[in-house]
């Protein structure tokens, strides 16, 4: 087979929750690596029009950017209209709540349930299609720590991500039989946007707690999921933890 007759097809990812922080460095490193995207946010539609014109002039590639809530079905089908290909979906949009349980609202419950845990489902259910024709894609799910071993004063948000845990596991060995693999990354304390609601003390007192002494960077979240797409594709149903050796 000469030159000529070699084809190159392009792989396309989806990234909720792309304007900043894990998403943005994610879909920063998909870019270096060619794949066309799809990004989305909820909140910063301007900022992720920039973003997307910037990583398609730099990388070559296409992007399009969505602003919409990944919580809401409807809003989440609209997205699939226009994505006619998929070889990658990140799910990384979340939102945290801090406080008593006895004293959430049940707003803010649904509120953290609906983004963490039921945006999984309306993804998915409409990207599994789509990766089914291929007999192939991967789908990862940045997680946390705190649903795997739950933190005082954010009960909801840990309930969600060990449901994100629970429903990774699950996926992958049903979608194993498919060519399909499913896996997680429960991050630590990453420097994000998420965690500038704590006092600098309190971030000292966490950064003491962690064995490697020292905060994660988006960055470093986006390098471990670029090692899961290069991993064997024997390596399914996982959830990753990349906490600095905390927990």
């Amino acid at each position: 087979m000469n030159a000529e007759t070699i084809s190159y097809k392009p792989k396309h990812a989806l990234v909720t929750g792309a304007s900043c922080g894990i998403g943005y460095a994610i879909a920063q490193r998909l870019a270096a690596e060619g794949y066309h995207l799809y990004l989305t946010c909820r909140h910063s539609g301007r900022l992720l029009s920039e973003t997307a014109e910037h990583l398609a002039a730099q990388y070559h590639i296409a992007c399009t950017p969505f602003e919409a809530d990944m919580g809401s079905p409807g809003d989440v089908e609209g997205i699939f209209c226009e994505i006619p290909s998929l070889d990658l979906l990140v799910n990384n949009a979340g939102v945290s709540y801090v406080g008593l349980l006895h004293e959430m609202t049940l707003a803010d419950w649904h509120e953290v349930m609906h983004t963490n845990l039921d945006a999984l489902f309306y993804t998915c259910k409409n990207a599994i299609p789509l990766m089914l024709r291929n007999h192939s894609g991967k789908i990862i799910n940045i997680s946390s720590v705190w649903g795997n071993v739950g933190a005082s004063m954010e009960t909801a948000y840990s309930a969600s991500k060990g449901g994100v845990n629970s429903f990774t596991k699950a996926l992958a060995k049903e979608l194993a039989p498919s060519g399909i693999q499913v896996n997680a990354i429960a991050c630590g304390v990453i420097d994000t946007r998420m965690n500038q609601g704590f006092s600098a003390e309190a971030m000292e007192q966490l950064k003491s707690e962690i064995p490697a002494d020292r905060i994660g960077t988006p960055e470093e979240v986006a390098q471990m999921l670029i090692s899961l797409l290069q991993a064997p594709d024997y390596l399914t149903g996982q959830v990753i933890t990349m906490d600095g050796g905390w927990t």
